[in-house]
């Protein structure tokens, strides 16, 4: 309960900051600039290199990157089918299929399934959305971006100079490795911005009423991410035959609200702030009973 009332906390002093004189120009701008260039890649040398590889993971893992990639063809088709421009396909590529498995789904699913679940929680995590993030996620900010054609070579090089990327190479070969203190107080203390910065963020470029012609991406995305996602997680596990404790967390987890740190990648390029932070916004609010009812039903 207390990090639904943080979540709420941090969009309304955001949301009211745009009603404030602030001396700094384009708060929203350094905020995510800051969650991307340091919180993030904090967060990941934290967590990255403490991941232990098991069969136990494969399901989740599995069931994280099927749903991301069959959303992604589905926001790629819509966009295409209802004309969307690149920028609104760019939000849309990233908002609606990058789910918020942590904030929002650990205590959610914890509340569901209980403690013993968070292991798995953290899995699907690391190893789908938080992985798919620094991946997928700069290569969409970076092709999305860019006017006019881009190259391979162009976005390759993109990609791997962008922190959030670098920092998970590196973390790769740090497992089990323990950083001193002097170095891992400073890392928690910049990972522990994320959450606030960037729902500060969000609140600071909140609108309630959004123009009429992004009404339609806003339904869309949501209706992928909160309806179709979780769909695509319980068709994927019939297929193969996956059931258990494991699978419903995993599905739980692909109904999750969209990614906090995607919306604030999304604004920091340019790519639909506005409605990047609505679907966020609203997301969060409507994932609270659209998870209870994929629960109740499974």
């Amino acid at each position: 309960m207390s990090n639904f009332i943080l979540i709420i906390l941090y969009i309304v002093i955001g949301y009211g900051l745009q009603y404030v004189k602030l001396p700094i120009k384009n708060l929203a701008n350094i905020l995510n600039k800051f969650v991307i260039y340091l919180s993030l890649p904090a967060m990941i040398l934290l967590t990255i290199p403490t991941i232990e590889f098991t069969k136990e993971s494969v399901v989740p893992v599995y069931i994280a990157w099927g749903v991301m990639i069959i959303s992604a063809i589905i926001v790629l088709l819509v966009s295409k089918l209802m004309n969307f421009s690149k920028k609104i396909t760019g939000s849309l590529m990233l908002v609606s299929v990058l789910t918020n498995s942590s904030f929002v789904g650990i205590p959610l699913i914890s509340g569901y399934l209980g403690n013993e679940a968070l292991p798995y929680i953290v899995i699907y995590d690391q190893l789908g959305t938080f992985l798919a993030l620094a991946t997928y996620g700069t290569f969409v900010t970076t092709y999305y971006a860019s006017s006019g054609e881009v190259s391979f070579k162009q976005i390759a090089l993109k990609v791997v100079l962008f922190p959030p990327f670098v920092f998970l190479i590196i973390s790769l070969f740090l497992s089990n490795i323990e950083f001193p203190t002097f170095i891992h107080t400073p890392l928690e203390l910049l990972a522990a911005t994320i959450v606030p910065f960037a729902l500060i963020a969000v609140g600071l470029q909140l609108k309630f009423k959004l123009p009429r012609d992004e009404l339609k991406p806003f339904a869309v995305s949501l209706g992928i991410k909160l309806i179709i996602a979780p769909i695509i997680a319980i068709l994927m596990a019939k297929a193969f035959g996956w059931s258990g404790f494991i699978v419903k967390i995993s599905i739980l987890e692909a109904s999750m609200a969209p990614m906090i740190t995607a919306a604030a990648m999304a604004s920091m390029v340019g790519l639909a702030p506005r409605l990047s932070n609505a679907i966020v916004g609203y997301g969060i609010a409507f994932s609270f009973v659209s998870s209870y009812l994929v629960y109740i039903l499974l």
